[in-house]
């Protein structure tokens, strides 16, 4: 049975969400042990030889690839934003409700859909965005009423926030900067300036990192955002935005913090509280309503 490109794109969604999920678990754990810009800087160093040698040994490299540089530079740079201020966050978010805030970029997303692609988001699509968005917020503030009330939302979440709006303008930008190239070389070339980006902010994190004393499971995690939450979901998403509307395709972004919720049972064995999960059925309630559209 051949699968199409489009339901492809949903499979390939559907795999990045997961995936997604788990740097939210790995990356709370080691991320108070190396400043942000110069953990993502080597985070990219490693996903850039995976995808360089893959792009290298499948469709290689062309000189036509490589016009208009700027378009790499941009992309690069959303996602050194969205990376850098992520790991910030995680110093003092909790895995779900950062993945949470998370949920909050198809909202914004679709936004940037209509700016930069003129996507029009029909009604029912608002409405399902927005039960979504009311889902992830009753999530980030940890079911409380009271915290509502008060707007009371941690640093951690407000600072990853931040991170999540360059994450949701990147999603159109790649189908509308896209020239044709290669999925594969695309993302290498938006890798490589990211990892330039980060670098140079974190030079001097780099240099005064004690490297020989990291523990063991900072370097499992780190591999782990390398090439499964990294080099992986670049090319899962690259491929899906070429293939679905910018809305639908940051959809799948619902499924994160259920997929977290899994995560953090099966690392910790534990679960969050009940009002928790009716904000996480919500936004699984949003991605059905995206998915039925």
């Amino acid at each position: 049975m051949t699968i199409s490109p489009f339901a492809r794109g949903h499979l390939a969604m559907l795999l990045f969400s997961f995936l997604v999920a788990g740097s939210f678990s790995f990356g709370t754990r080691i991320a108070h042990l190396m400043e942000p810009a110069a953990m993502m800087a080597v985070r990219f160093v490693i996903s850039g030889v995976l995808v360089g040698a893959l792009a290298h040994f499948t469709v290689g490299f062309k000189r036509i690839h490589w016009r208009a540089p700027w378009r790499y530079i941009l992309l690069g740079g959303l996602f050194a934003i969205y990376f850098g201020l992520m790991f910030e966050g995680l110093k003092t978010a909790a895995p779900v409700s950062a993945s949470a805030v998370f949920t909050l970029t198809p909202i914004m997303s679709a936004g940037f859909g209509y700016l930069f692609l003129g996507q029009i988001t029909t009604r029912w699509m608002w409405l399902s965005l927005l039960i979504g968005g009311i889902g992830a917020l009753w999530v980030i503030f940890n079911a409380d009423i009271g915290a509502v009330v008060q707007f009371d939302i941690g640093r951690g979440e407000q600072v990853f926030f931040v991170g999540c709006i360059a994450h949701a303008a990147y999603t159109p930008l790649v189908r509308k900067l896209n020239r044709g190239e290669p999925t594969v070389v695309f993302t290498f070339g938006m890798i490589v300036a990211a990892m330039v980006i980060l670098a140079s902010v974190g030079a001097r994190d780099l240099a005064s990192t004690q490297w020989t004393t990291l523990p063991s499971y900072f370097w499992a995690g780190l591999f782990y955002l390398a090439v499964c939450a990294s080099a992986m979901t670049f090319m899962l998403l690259q491929y899906a935005s070429m293939q679905l509307p910018s809305a639908n395709v940051m959809a799948y972004t619902y499924l994160t913090p259920s997929w977290v919720i899994l995560w953090e049972l099966y690392i910790t064995k534990s679960t969050p509280d009940i009002g928790v999960l009716i904000g996480v059925f919500a936004t699984i309630v949003a991605l059905f309503m995206l998915l039925r559209r």
